[in-house]
């Protein structure tokens, strides 16, 4: 049997499958005037709105999202809320606390603010592994492991019997373990802040994609059927900010196949090397990752090239067939859990990751007059650096820059990736001879 040949529903995630029904917010139509106009109404947007309207009750604050919120990257991932910034290495006490405390406000955050409304949200915060497949890593990863314990961070490396009870994967040494980290169901968490913030007086529109922008003193942002003028605008875009064109050579969308089984009980997934974890991914150039829902659901994505595509001009969307993706992302699943070979798929979906030459995200602030911030670049990071974005460019926007200077995203500079053709041969002929996907590694970083 044709295991794609099931009842699946074609690019729709298990997150937009699962959530619950919420009303639709209006479209823009007409001219609106608004204290800050934000673009993007995933994790990065409905955090930033989130934050400012919070501290600053009295603006208004517009948001404008192409099409439903969380339709993006936000509604997509494979669900894994982690710590650390991608393409970060933390070779100091003091540098190893200053990036995980950041990264784990965000986790903090995320966690009281569902406790705080009472949000229906699905978030297992049961901890993640970061996994290794070869001996010489998986000892150099214990011992880094020790290092970043003995400065105070609560991580730690387990093998053999110690790693049985939360994983045992096939072809896994050991793992380093984070019991901060966890799951999370994205549209849950949106679908639940969105209602917060009309209460709030947030104007958010869906269906309204930016066509055009104006940029000046007061920007004026058009879509198809209204306008927003604004002295400050939010570029809340990741993926498709380069469609505005903003940050063209300095990040890439890269698509990532992900796939999503039927619920089966835990103690049946125990049975076959699941256990008391909320996710993993291993530690191959073109990582394999996954995560457990509450009700059973194994979400599975990555493990090589098949798992992840660039489409020529950065093009966003996913049009056509992608079987070989998702055949691919299965025999992975498969290679890792092999008594799953006969578990049902119930979704499968592409997602758009915003990848930068160095995997570090940034934010900050540009413009001729300082006035058009921006957040982007997460890199496979995004469900926790996008929403500790709303509380950093918060900050940005009310000229309180201190308490982010010294982390590497602070108004990093985003460039070094080259424009179409040269960008998509490079990608494929590049990842077709390594296996690999084209990034810049820094030595102090």
């Amino acid at each position: 049997m044709n295991r794609f040949a099931e009842d699946l529903d074609d690019n729709r995630s298990v997150w937009a499958a699962t959530a619950a029904p919420i009303d639709a917010c209006p479209s823009l139509s007409g001219d609106v005037t608004a204290d800050v106009v934000i673009i993007g109404g995933g994790f990065t947007g409905i955090s930033t709105a989130y934050h400012l309207i919070r501290r600053f009750p009295d603006k208004r604050i517009v948001l404008l999202e192409a099409r439903r919120i969380g339709n993006g990257a936000s509604g997509r991932s494979g669900g894994m809320a982690l710590n650390w910034i991608n393409g970060v290495h933390a070779d100091t006490p003091e540098r190893a606390r200053r990036v995980y405390g950041a990264t784990k406000s965000g986790l903090d955050w995320i966690e009281s603010t569902i406790r705080e409304h009472g949000l229906n949200v699905r978030f297992r915060r049961i901890g993640c592994f970061d996994t290794y497949t070869d001996t010489a890593r998986a000892e150099a990863a214990h011992e880094s492991a020790e290092k970043l314990a003995s400065w105070g961070i609560p991580v730690r490396y387990l093998s053999g019997t110690a790693l049985a009870p939360y994983l045992r994967a096939r072809g896994v040494v050991g793992g380093v373990l984070d019991e901060t980290t966890g799951q999370l169901h994205g549209l849950d968490f949106l679908r639940g802040l969105t209602p917060l913030l009309r209460n709030w007086g947030v104007g958010l529109y869906e269906d309204s994609p930016v066509v055009r922008i104006e940029e000046g003193r007061t920007h004026v942002v058009h879509t198809p059927n209204g306008r927003v003028r604004a002295p400050v605008l939010v570029l809340a875009t990741n993926a498709y900010t380069a469609r505005l064109g903003y940050f063209t050579r300095g990040v890439f969308p890269l698509h990532s196949h992900v796939v999503a089984t039927e619920p089966l009980p835990l103690e049946r997934w125990r049975e076959m090397g699941w256990g008391d974890t909320a996710g993993f991914c291993d530690d191959l150039d073109r990582i394999a990752y996954a995560s457990m829902s509450a009700d059973g659901r194994l979400i599975f994505g990555g493990g090589g090239n098949g798992a992840y595509s660039y489409r020529y001009g950065g093009r966003t969307a996913w049009t056509g067939p992608a079987e070989d993706k998702f055949a691919f992302v299965r025999r992975v699943l498969e290679r890792y859990f092999p008594e799953a070979a006969g578990v049902r798929l119930e979704h499968r979906w592409t997602g758009p990751v915003c990848a930068t030459m160095t995997r570090v995200c940034s934010m900050g602030v540009g413009g001729e007059h300082k006035n058009v911030f921006h957040a982007l670049g997460y890199s496979g990071h995004g469900v926790v650096l996008a929403n500790l974005a709303g509380a950093v460019l918060c900050d940005l926007i009310s000229d309180h820059h201190e308490p982010w200077r010294d982390l590497p995203f602070y108004q990093r500079r985003l460039d070094g990736i080259p424009p179409d053709p040269i960008r998509w041969a490079g990608y494929h002929i590049y990842t077709k001879f390594t296996g690999r996907s084209p990034r810049k590694v820094l030595p102090d970083e």
